[in-house]
């Protein structure tokens, strides 16, 4: 006698969930709303598995991550099969079903259907503690860089209204002496007023390299503009506010950087950094999305789908041959490999050679950048999966890049 079967849906929310419960032939055995509270969870998950008496129930959710981690977490806790159907296959699916309604029950039912008959679902996994950190630690760093980008991009946009020759006399984005600076003078008639000496022993006793030279170039371009424009005060003291934001932002980044050290903690950080091109800061991000488990990718095939390094066809009647990007992948993957790619074009011998002979095949730069990008994912997983280091000078290594 044949073992039943339950497939259990989760329409996952911030607040609460809604689980529905269907059989072998799509029969509803349970819908209910949940609290997103443990209590209620577990409570949820012995009442599903008393209708089936204690066998396992393959659960599917529609999110990976966010107000779905305490129900996943206590899922793999206890044993649970969990599949992960992204939010956008459920509303591609829903147009299938009878009805026109959204409903969270709605949603949770088409979940579980669709885990019930498809086979092309990834499987969840608990990850392990580095990779977890690696996520936050790399998710927040990117958080600070971008805010660090835009507060810049204010900062000169708000200068160029009141002081273009200031605000072209430095690179706000790598001189921390120029912010510096910005902190205490902002206008042409202060930096004219305090002069080079003394505005040099002003930066010299904050700490400033090159205090004489920073001093010099700023009151040089206080000298190119005598004139005030109106409304240079108020912009003055928004500069000065915004220049502290960015030292502000530069010391928490600073601070994410502890992410070296958790990184070299994971099993694959050697393996991953013998790859040229790829450093600590990489390295987590190819963790963070990835936990480096190369058995949850069956082949290099799919790590470079999920990576946005595989095209794929779009062809159409007697049209065939058309190759195109996907249009889902994970960003942060591709990122790693594309930039990756490029510094190992300049720096290692062996991509080198590959990414030429991608350009004398006609290939434009970025071309050749995503084609070496491809074939280094390809190495960087064998590596890990045979646990070894990437040598250069290894021409018959089965994973060399040429």
């Amino acid at each position: 006698m044949a073992v039943p079967e339950l497939w259990a849906g989760m329409d996952a929310g911030k607040v609460d969930h809604h689980c529905v419960v269907i059989d072998s032939e799509g029969k509803r055995k349970l819908s209910r709303r949940v609290a997103n509270d443990e209590t209620a969870l577990l409570q949820l998950i012995s009442n599903v598995m008393k209708l089936i008496d204690g066998q396992p129930v393959t659960w599917a959710i529609d999110l990976n991550a966010g107000g779905a981690a305490l129900m996943i977490a206590l899922l793999t806790a206890n044993g649970q099969k969990v599949l992960y159907i992204p939010g956008r296959t459920v509303h591609h699916a829903s147009g299938s079903y009878r009805g026109d309604g959204k409903t969270d029950a709605k949603d949770a039912f088409v979940i579980a259907d669709q885990a019930r008959m498809r086979r092309d679902l990834q499987r969840m996994h608990r990850g392990d503690d580095i990779a977890v950190d690696l996520r936050i630690l790399t998710s927040r760093r990117l958080d600070l860089a971008a805010d660090r980008t835009r507060t810049i991009n204010r900062l000169r946009a708000q200068m160029l209204e009141y002081f273009p020759a200031l605000e072209r006399a430095f690179d706000y984005s790598t001189s921390k002496a120029s912010l510096i600076l910005l902190t205490g003078y902002q206008t042409p008639a202060a930096l004219r007023g305090i002069g080079v000496n003394r505005l040099a022993e002003w930066l010299r006793n904050r700490k400033v390299r090159n205090s004489k030279l920073v001093a010099a170039t700023a009151v040089e371009a206080a000298q190119a503009q005598q004139s005030a424009v109106p409304g240079e005060k108020l912009a003055a003291a928004v500069v000065a506010k915004l220049a502290r934001e960015v030292m502000a932002l530069d010391e928490e980044i600073a601070e994410t950087d502890a992410l070296t050290g958790r990184f070299r903690d994971h099993p694959h950080a050697e393996v991953i950094l013998s790859m040229p091109g790829i450093g600590p800061v990489l390295g987590a991000e190819f963790i963070a999305p990835t936990g480096g488990d190369m058995g949850v990718f069956d082949s290099p095939d799919r790590l470079a789908g999920v990576a946005g390094l595989a095209p794929v066809p779009k062809d159409s009647g007697r049209i065939s041959g058309n190759m195109r990007r996907p249009r889902r992948y994970c960003r942060r993957l591709l990122r790693v490999f594309y930039m990756s790619a490029q510094v190992a074009a300049r720096c290692c011998p062996t991509s080198k050679a590959f990414y030429e002979r991608k350009k004398a095949e006609g290939k434009g730069h970025k071309q050749a950048t995503i084609a070496l990008a491809r074939r280094r994912l390809n190495v960087l997983r064998a590596l890990i999966r045979d646990g070894r280091t990437f040598e250069i000078a290894a021409p018959s290594s089965p994973v060399a890049l040429g």
